[in-house]
Order: C-alpha cells, then structure tokens, then sequence
C-alpha cells in the first residue's frame, strides 16, 4: 500500500511517506561555524564535540494509524563516553540488537513540538546497520505520546505543512 496525502497549504497530493531529521545534533550547530571543524568531529552517524561530548543518530519512529510503515524523525541523541565506546565497539557488527540499550538525552530540536532538547531516551541498536531506533521516556510529552499512541494521516500532512511550507504551528 503506497503512503499518499493531501497537503492543504499547496493543495498537491504527495506521494510516498515523508521523513524529517537533522543533520548534526543542536550542541553542533551551539558551536561557532568556524570553530565546528576544529572542536567537532561530525560522521554521517556519530559526532564528537571537544573529544567530551558525544552523539549517536537514530530514528524517533511514530507508528501511523492504518498505515504499515512508520513517520521517522531523524535524530541525534548525547550520551556517555561509556555507550559511546559501546557504539563505537558494535557499530561495525551485523548483529548489535542484543546490545542493552543506551541511554541519552536527546539533542535534535524538533519544530512541529514543544521543547524536546534533553528528553530523555533509549537508544536501541539494531542489526544490519539500520540506524538505531530512539525510544523516548514514557512522558506526557507530544512527541513522547504520539511515539506510543501513533499519528493520524492527517498529521503527517500537518508536519509535512508546517515543515514544507511553513504552515501554521503544528504542534499538539
């Protein structure tokens, strides 16, 4: 079944679910453009800031009433030197997912939400290389319950508004 809606900003159906994500945690962009080079080490996966903070990037997945595939956040999550020597230790092997999860605060703004800096998470790795899945505390937070209860479709089409167009404010 092929995801499709419509977006009430441009009137246009779109085909194919959307994701969105950033591509380096916030701390990174916290650092002065012509200091991220030196004081920061950015891969397409992990990130190291002034050989003390460390990030990992994952997947915040929101399941999707009616819909087999799930809305995915691109995120980045700070945790200890200590998961992060344990991501560095799994990250080339097939089969991580028995690795006990990471903890970590998360470190990726996500406009359509009230503030998700530091919220705290798991971070779960999975095999096969696929990016590990962040699981968020069981708050009251938005993101937190639409993480445990899923999106409609039209929410997708609210985010996808708000972050495509600029429409509205989309949070919950």
């Amino acid at each position: 079944m092929e995801f499709s809606f419509k977006c009430a900003t441009c009137d246009q159906v779109h085909h194919g679910l959307p994701s969105f994500g950033a591509d380096a945690p916030e701390s990174y962009y916290h650092l002065a453009p012509e200091e991220r080079q030196q004081r920061g080490d950015l891969g397409s996966d992990d990130c190291v800031i002034d050989e003390e903070h460390f990030f990992v990037r994952g997947c915040i997945e929101l399941p999707i009433h009616g819909h087999p595939e799930p809305f995915v956040w691109g995120v980045w999550v700070s945790v200890s030197l200590a998961s992060f020597e344990t991501w560095v230790r799994t990250f080339e092997l097939f089969e991580r997912a028995q690795t006990p999860p990471l903890f970590g605060w998360l470190n990726t703004q996500l406009a359509p939400y009230p503030d998700t800096l530091s919220l705290k998470t798991h971070v779960h790795l999975r095999d096969g290389g696929v990016r590990p899945s962040i699981e968020l505390e069981p708050t009251n937070h938005p993101l937190a319950v639409e993480q445990r209860e899923g999106i409609t479709v039209e929410r997708v089409a609210e985010i996808y508004a708000m972050l495509v167009h600029g429409a509205g404010d989309a949070q919950t």
